[in-house]
């Protein structure tokens, strides 16, 4: 039996992995900013853990880890998965919207994950899975301030990466591509009230396509959610995990045309070396 502490669990890829891993008979620490939320989805189960977390109050993450280690001994996989994103051009963002992304997705992930490492470390044993998404690996015109977090998700990551691996703990940054949860919809994305009319043809072309695009993504989270359950457990994981066919699509297309600059670019390049 595995331990999972997972953050943002009462609905989207968080509530369907601690489901499969409540169904294979592992323990799961389900954490949300309200815990009933857990409780009225999953019910009384011995082997689960409501926990009341805001990711983003290091006070309460230090508590929610050692009620986790209370409750079970142990945490053997960590899945941060809370967060939201923010849809509009890069300067419609207000300040507060900006920092309240950042504030969740990377300060948040930051607190959560150094709150379990030390646990982690003692035992030299553990898996990390980040959540990031397609925007952590390419970033496109309506979402630039959420790409941009995830950029950081990726780049601590991979940091997390190496410092660990010594240590017998495995860290991978997950990006999934546009699936068929709620992400598009109100309750998991925010949408910036101002609207400069400049961007209409990119932005906002994004605001509308978003709409459009909500409940009809290509992927199925349920299929996403048992390859976790599986991945979480391989040997020699990967840094990190495309899940999609658009993710590895818009990686093809990223690696495509940074393999063009660098041939049109390359003798500028490498011109400014000594």
């Amino acid at each position: 039996m595995k331990t999972w502490f997972i953050t943002g669990a009462s609905r989207g890829f968080g509530a369907l992995v601690a489901e499969a891993a409540l169904a294979q008979g592992d323990a799961v620490v389900a954490t949300a900013r309200d815990p009933k939320a857990i409780t009225a989805r999953f019910g009384v189960h011995p082997n689960l853990l409501a926990v009341a977390l805001d990711v983003t109050d290091e006070a309460q993450a230090r508590g929610a880890v050692e009620a986790a280690i209370a409750r079970f001994g142990t945490i053997d996989i960590l899945l941060n998965n809370a967060g939201f994103g923010l849809m509009g051009a890069v300067e419609e963002a207000s300040p507060a919207e900006i920092e309240a992304v950042y504030r969740t997705n990377v300060f948040g992930l930051l607190s959560v994950t150094r709150a379990v490492l030390p646990h982690m470390r003692a035992r030299r044993s553990g898996r990390v899975l980040n959540i990031s998404s397609i925007g952590g690996y390419r970033s496109a015109a309506g979402f630039g301030v959420y790409c941009s977090a995830k950029f950081a998700v990726e780049g601590l990551s991979e940091a997390l990466h190496d410092e660990l691996a010594p240590l017998g703990i495995h860290v991978t940054v997950v990006e999934p591509g546009y699936f068929r949860t709620d992400f598009l919809d109100a309750s998991s994305l925010s949408v910036s009230p101002a609207v400069i009319e400049d961007y209409a043809p990119t932005a906002g072309a994004v605001r509308k396509a978003a709409t459009e695009l909500s409940h009809n993504q290509p992927g199925d989270p349920s299929r996403l959610a048992a390859v976790l359950l599986r991945f979480a457990v391989v040997e020699n994981p990967p840094v990190r995990l495309p899940l999609g066919s658009d993710t590895v699509a818009a990686i093809e297309a990223k690696h495509a045309a940074d393999s063009a600059i660098l041939a049109e670019w390359r003798s500028v390049a490498v011109s400014t070396d000594f």
